[in-house]
């Protein structure tokens, strides 16, 4: 039941990592900047990119998952009294859509359930197993 286990906390740090993705685009919704080049620039939202984890024989045994930016990372915007504005009141503005960072979050909720629901059962086996081999013996 290891195996079971430790893809199943592969899975709760992948839930992990797209909950700290959101909450950080949500934290950064307003950190505007310059689309100069050498200016400041404005935050670049995060998603995340999940992938098999597979051993040596092809084997599966968990879930890879790393940040990537979000492209494009920024639009423009208006709003000349901007101190990053440019010559026609542009600034960068962080692509994020806040419906897509609430569902995201509710994803991650549903993952991290369903990951502690998989933990659950696995121990629940071994208690029962160890039991049936306690009567045995």
């Amino acid at each position: 039941m290891a195996g079971v286990i430790n893809i199943a906390l592969t899975g709760l740090a992948a839930a992990t990592r797209q909950l700290n993705a959101s909450a950080s685009n949500i934290a950064n919704l307003q950190t505007v900047g310059s689309l100069q080049e050498g200016g400041q620039a404005p935050y670049t939202p995060l998603t995340t990119s999940q992938t098999t984890a597979t051993g040596d024989g092809g084997q599966p045994y968990g879930v890879n998952s790393t940040y990537a930016p979000r492209n494009p990372p920024f639009v423009p915007a208006f709003d000349p009294d901007s101190p990053f504005a440019d010559e026609n009141g542009i600034i960068g503005v962080p692509n994020i859509n806040l419906a897509e960072e609430a569902v995201n979050i509710n994803l991650a909720e549903l993952q991290f359930k369903a990951n502690v629901s998989v933990i659950e059962a696995a121990s629940e086996l071994d208690e029962e197993l160890l039991s049936i081999f306690d009567e045995r013996v």
